[in-house]
């Protein structure tokens, strides 16, 4: 399996049902995410799910108030899932870090994707640059990353490459992306698990 791209694993995973298993995790994370990050937007803002997976972000959002907000995936058979639950919602299967959103987003959102990335830099300033309004806010978690120790044996056992970086290597990413007002937290942690990693910045250009 050593080589695999991130996209094929998830899809087999969308196959198997395993992205139910992924929603029920990473829920306590992702609703504290957005509790933080809600702060920050206006009222009926726009959204983006990067990595999305079946949708279930897409959904809250919707729920939490956004006026429009869609989701993108590199895997095919997780976007089918997601059209499948949600006919009328907006997915599109994307190979990232070169898809480009057709609009500008309030809010730019992310969970355990950008570690799957050689340059998970690079992808940030994408987002500052292309994917965010002026003001726009990213909100983007990850759980594989240098300080959680459990997480490092996840590239061999998952057999994909992941960039693994330490809290403070995330937080100059942010500045170095040109993301301001950078907040970096750890959120749901429990047990030996020392939480999701967040980071949270807006975008000072239009």
């Amino acid at each position: 399996m050593a080589g695999t791209h991130a996209t094929d694993v998830f899809s087999k995973w969308a196959l198997m049902g395993k992205d139910e298993g992924m929603e029920k995790g990473h829920y306590p994370s992702v609703k504290a995410m957005l509790d933080i990050a809600l702060r920050y937007v206006k009222t009926e803002f726009t959204a983006i799910d990067l990595g999305c997976g079946n949708g279930w972000v897409v959904r809250l959002l919707n729920d939490l108030g956004a006026r429009s907000a869609e989701g993108v995936d590199g895997s095919i058979e997780m976007i089918k899932k997601a059209t499948a639950i949600d006919p009328s919602g907006n997915y599109t299967h994307g190979l990232l870090p070169d898809w480009q959103p057709r609009t500008r987003f309030d809010l730019v959102h992310s969970m355990e994707f950008l570690y799957y990335l050689e340059n998970p830099e690079n992808m940030l300033k994408k987002i500052r640059s292309e994917w965010l309004q002026e003001n726009g806010i990213l909100v983007a978690g990850v759980d594989h990353y240098l300080e959680n120790e459990e997480s490092l044996s996840w590239p061999e056992h998952v057999g994909v490459h992941m960039t693994t970086m330490s809290i403070a290597e995330w937080k100059n990413a942010m500045h170095n992306a040109g993301f301001v007002d950078v907040e970096i937290h750890q959120v749901a942690a429990k047990g030996e698990f020392p939480g999701t990693l967040v980071m949270i910045g807006r975008n000072p250009l239009g």
